[in-house]
């Protein structure tokens, strides 16, 4: 299948103006396909040609101004417009269009709890074609009416609100002007939380077996959907554009969420069945945050090209942490959000921020905004919705909020609005924009902070004077920084606690060091980036280094620490820490840890990457046993009961690093942790995961689990288990569903990826890895971009980190055709397994 070319694009946008869609969608045909009906109309600017895209399972007709055209010549997915005159023209495409399984286009779920089926779109960059005909770019806007025939009983969501006529017909008021991909319908018995806010209505929806569990955080939604609204109208002076603000919690959806127009779709995970944390519920109210910012970064002023894909992003991740955290201000308007809305750039710096460190120090890396001539096709455009688009984007936009002060960015932040609604823009045009609003360079900013790829790394050195110590800041790298300076003293009176004597806020060069005198004595921890306000490696000089291992709990701030962590895990990452000083670190400090994010961030660290890939089979027994040791410590100090999501996260994290069976077994039989908690389905398919690698498990008690729970997320939870029997034949057939039999929905073959692979059964899967080569490469030309990125995230052997590994990979990449999405994945797996090797040549 052709992808769409930024130069193709530029001619359509040349040629064409386009007004109107009539979308008509009968999905009464079956569980294979539904019927698509359209009519486009649209102006010529001169004579030309040009083309519709289309991907149906039959094309029955087209007809151009009235005029019958020949589904013969429909080609890659194209159909040829030729000879087009000058003037206005109406096409009108009839056609059947195939369910996906893979979360692409118009997906089909049906729920194994109650047999009832779901549908609903993501149209995302080339998917429109799987629904309905189109001039599919994003700036070619046009108004969207929506018509759907629906099974008898299905409710139908839309951009606009929608009216059901009866007999399964139903009707959405037509949309703003909007981009062909923010299009959206979603189909089913849903279960449904109406309110209004500000005369708008608002609604949640859930499938009807989740219905108790949407009810139970109904309120705690709601609350944050009306305290981020509310801020937004605050900050931003364009109201709200859409008529209504739908949020569908949706099956197998591949995205945290997506950003459509009056209707976001959010994987239905956050409609939670087991118990979560509180962190885990200030993730979930910011990406509820993070959606609601696209309503105007995005979908009121959209990007002209994949190249700017950060001035969605980046923005919305941006204003969701940071609006979210303003929710809980005294003087909030509306009901007060949980306090747990209040710290959110500590989860942002110790669990996404790595994100953007990692990619960015790969092989693969790109610019925030990349040149328009790097993106020269949607294809290569998928490749960049990563951590650099978003966590990276959003540092350097705090960091240019640091900068440029709050005032003037919110002020340059409208005038964009004002100057490109409902309409398209670009990088110049956003920075132009800022610039209206401030006297400083902006341009030069942009072109160091957003053109510019890599990380740079900030040293401080302290040499003693007369008057105190001079504190030189080393900078490797090319940007300007405004960093806090953290400088710390031991409490005179309890030595082990930390105390904050300034935190100064100092400007860095873009290149070369950087002075300012210190008076006083020296401080015994110098923490540049404390507060975590710009987006750089930060290292320490000697004094400072070992504060930092001996006395990191003793910093009071959470933020605080959270940046400290982060040295610390760019230290064993660089080679600079030993795996196992890091585990010290974390057995030493995590039992005083007070923020579910950073014991959540370092035991995640921890587990998947020290113990499972930076520590030789040899040492890994050990790695296991302090963490261990380190959950133990946990769960006795919540042993009253006041730390449930502490106590939580050490007994999920005990579950996934144990090494012996028989405590697991005690907690499964008695369906009980002693002391709490008592076991959900999370934790029961968690360990049952966990005993089936160590192969105290089988196929009768994996089977009697799914009889107790015979939901999405358990048939998910006993293909993992499957997956993971250290059992021959069970590997065999495994293999075969992920990479043989092409009938496994998005969700339940990364399931059974998840199980298939563990450092415990290296000598049993050893003769696959020299199979997943070829054998990804056939599923992705097969499967499509989204399976690809499965394959490679999900089946990639990566606790192989040995050299052979690497060689096959590299060969692979140079030998076979892999198709982008799955070549990108492989290249950074790679590197990782690359940087494994040197983490252990150095430990």
């Amino acid at each position: 299948m052709p992808v769409l070319t930024r130069e193709e694009a530029r001619a359509r946008t040349a040629l064409l103006d386009v007004h109107h869609y009539q979308v008509d969608l009968d999905l009464t045909h079956g569980e294979e396909t539904f019927d698509s009906r359209t009519t486009v109309r649209f102006t010529t600017r001169t004579d030309g040609d040009t083309f519709l895209e289309l991907k149906p399972a039959t094309l029955h007709s087209l007809s151009l101004d009235g005029t019958p055209l020949d589904p013969a010549l429909l080609a890659d997915n194209r159909y040829p417009l030729t000879g087009l005159g000058a003037g206005a023209h109406e096409i009108t495409v009839h056609a059947a269009m195939r369910y996906s399984r893979t979360g692409e286009g118009m997906h089909r779920f049906t729920d194994p709890t109650d047999g009832e089926s779901y549908v609903y779109t993501q149209l995302f960059m080339n998917d429109v074609q799987r629904v309905f005909a189109a001039f599919d770019q994003p700036d070619l806007k046009a108004v969207f009416t929506l018509g759907v025939t629906a099974p008898e009983g299905w409710t139908v969501l839309a951009n606009g609100i929608t009216e059901h006529h009866g007999a399964g017909h139903w009707s959405a008021a037509p949309t703003p002007l909007i981009s062909t991909y923010l299009v959206a319908v979603a189909a089913g018995p849903w279960h449904s939380v109406r309110t209004e806010h500000r005369g708008l209505p608002f609604g949640l929806h859930c499938r009807r077996s989740l219905a108790p569990h949407l009810d139970t955080d109904a309120e705690e939604l709601l609350d944050v959907t009306r305290a981020c609204f509310d801020r937004y109208h605050e900050k931003f002076d364009e109201p709200y554009p859409f008529d209504s603000y739908d949020q569908a919690f949706v099956p197998e959806f591949n995205a945290g969420a997506m950003e459509n127009p009056g209707l976001v779709t959010f994987r239905d995970e956050f409609v939670y069945r087991s118990a979560v944390t509180d962190t885990e519920r200030q993730t979930r109210a910011m990406v509820v945050a993070h959606e609601m910012a696209h309503m105007w970064f995005g979908d009121l002023v959209t990007l002209s090209w994949w190249d700017d894909i950060w001035l969605n992003e980046s923005f919305a991740e941006y204003m969701g942490y940071q609006t979210l955290t303003e929710t809980t201000r005294e003087d909030a308007p509306g009901r007060p959000v949980r306090d747990w809305c209040a710290d959110t750039w500590t989860d942002f710096a110790v669990a996404r921020k790595s994100w953007g460190y990692d990619a960015d120090q790969r092989p693969s890396t790109h610019p925030v905004a990349p040149d328009p001539d790097a993106v020269p096709d949607t294809a290569s455009a998928l490749l960049n919705f990563d951590g650099i688009s978003y966590a990276k984007g959003a540092s350097a936009l705090r960091q240019l909020v640091t900068w440029l002060g709050e005032k003037d960015f919110l002020a340059g932040i409208n005038t964009h609005f004002a100057r490109h609604k409902f309409a398209n823009a670009t990088l110049a045009d956003f920075i132009d924009n800022l610039a209206s609003a401030t006297d400083r360079d902006v341009h030069a900013w942009a072109a160091a902070w957003l053109r510019t790829t890599g990380v740079d790394t900030l040293t401080p050195r302290l040499t003693p004077g007369p008057d105190g110590h001079t504190l030189t800041v080393d900078h490797e790298g090319r940007r300007p920084h405004r960093v806090a300076v953290g400088l710390y003293d031991h409490d005179p009176v309890e030595p082990d606690r930390l105390v904050l004597r300034a935190r100064p806020l100092v400007d860095l060069p873009a290149q070369g060091p950087a002075t300012t005198t210190l008076p006083g004595k020296a401080p015994a921890l110098v923490l540049l980036n404390d507060h975590d306000l710009s987006y750089a490696k930060v290292r320490f000089d000697d004094i400072s280094w070992t504060t930092a291992r001996t006395h990191l709990a003793a910093v009071t701030d959470p933020l605080s620490r959270a940046v400290l962590w982060n040295a610390l895990r760019d230290a064993v990452r660089d080679g600079h820490l030993p795996p196992e000083q890091y585990l010290d670190a974390a057995r030493t400090h995590l039992p005083r840890e007070t923020d579910l994010a950073v014991v959540s961030g370092v035991l995640t660290f921890a587990a998947t990457q020290v113990a499972d890939r930076y520590t030789t089979p040899a040492a890994r027994p050990a790695a296991l046993n302090t963490l261990g040791e380190l959950c133990r410590d946990l769960t006795r100090r919540t042993e009253s009961g006041e730390h449930p999501g502490l106590r939580l996260t050490a007994v999920r994290t005990a579950i996934r690093t144990a090494t012996r069976p028989e405590t697991l077994q005690d907690w499964y039989d008695n369906d009980t942790v002693p002391g709490g908690p008592a076991l959900d389905p999370e934790l029961r398919w968690s360990i049952l995961a966990r005993l089936a690698v160590l192969g105290a498990t089988d196929e009768t008690t994996i089977a009697a689990a799914l009889d107790r729970d015979p939901s999405a997320t358990g048939q998910e939870g006993a293909a993992r288990c499957r997956a993971a029997l250290p059992d021959p034949d069970t590997k065999a057939r495994a293999w075969h569903s992920l990479f043989e039999d092409d009938t496994l929905s998005n969700y339940l073959f990364t399931a059974t990826a998840q199980g298939f692979w563990q450092p415990e059964q290296h000598e049993l899967t050893a003769p696959y890895v020299s199979q997943y080569f070829p054998a990804a490469t056939a599923l992705a030309q097969r499967r499509g971009p989204a399976i690809a990125q499965a394959a490679a995230r999900y089946v990639f052997p990566g606790h192989a980190v040995d050299t052979e590994t690497l060689r096959l990979g590299r060969a692979c990449l140079d030998t076979a055709t892999a198709t982008p999405a799955l070549a990108r994945g492989l290249t950074d797996q790679l590197d990782d397994l690359e940087r494994a090797l040197r983490v252990r040549d150095t430990a």
